[in-house]
């Protein structure tokens, strides 16, 4: 068993709830994915109050993944909860995330970070999201997030056309700067701007779930997408619209 990097450059950030059957496969594909970085990640399993024995899975296969952490929740706090979990405990400047279902590809992974490690990439750079093409999802889920996002783009301005896709990279303490809430994930794009980050685009490909079920229908998703997306907004416009710059005129006496 390889020892893990003592300080990882990227933690791989995945939120988990029932997916024993997928966790397995995917691990070992963003394994595969950085196999020529592999002393520079982490990967993170949030597991997120699984009842199917998950957790048995997962400390089954750390056994051989020195750079494989797992983190629980006692009891299931939704995807962004998870996601802010992950972030908070990795040690990687930058974070990729994916969902636990694997329908997000692993190799898209390199591709999503490769901008912000960029030696050019410019300081103001916050947020790679990846963007799916050729989804494979059921015609009325994928109806539902396109009309989802088609009115989400309209009220927040933020030029993405699909903020549901579990695929992403961002800078760490940027993330954490951010105001939390539920369902935050499918903000991101908005609430990096809304900092004064720039956001990049990415398309990625996009996969059949393997085994098990989605946890969310998409009733569920449009109940509370409603409540957010307005909340998203009132955000934007009361957040803060000045940064202070620091002066010392003492500074400038003592130089003449």
């Amino acid at each position: 068993m390889s020892e893990p990097a003592a300080i990882p450059t990227i933690s791989i950030v995945v939120p988990a709830k029932n997916e024993k059957d997928n966790l397995p496969d995917l691990i070992r594909d963003i394994q595969a994915a950085f196999v020529d970085r592999a002393e520079e990640i982490e990967i993170i399993i949030v597991d997120d109050a699984s009842d199917d024995n998950s957790l048995e899975v997962l400390h089954a296969l750390q056994a051989d993944m020195a750079n494989l952490r797992v983190l629980s929740h006692p009891i299931s706090a939704g995807q962004s909860a998870a996601v802010h979990s992950g972030t908070r405990a990795a040690r990687g400047t930058f974070i990729c995330t994916l969902d636990g279902d694997g329908q997000n590809p692993p190799l898209e992974l390199p591709n999503l970070v490769a901008p912000l490690l960029a030696s050019d990439a410019p300081d103001t750079l916050g947020l790679v999201a990846g963007q799916r093409v050729n989804r494979q999802d059921t015609l009325s889920k994928k109806w539902a997030s396109k009309i989802a996002n088609a009115i989400r783009s309209f009220i927040l301005k933020d030029e993405t056309r699909d903020t549901g896709c579990g695929l992403k990279a961002f800078k760490r303490e940027a993330f954490l700067n951010l105001p939390y809430f539920d369902h935050m994930h499918r903000y991101l794009p908005a609430l990096f701007s809304m900092n004064g980050w720039t956001v990049a685009h990415v398309d990625v490909t996009h996969r059949e779930r393997g085994a098990g079920r989605s946890n969310y229908s998409n009733f569920q998703r449009a109940l509370v997408g409603l409540v957010d997306l307005f909340g998203v907004a009132w955000l934007i416009r009361r957040r803060k619209k000045a940064q202070p710059t620091e002066t010392n005129t003492n500074a400038a006496k003592g130089s003449n």
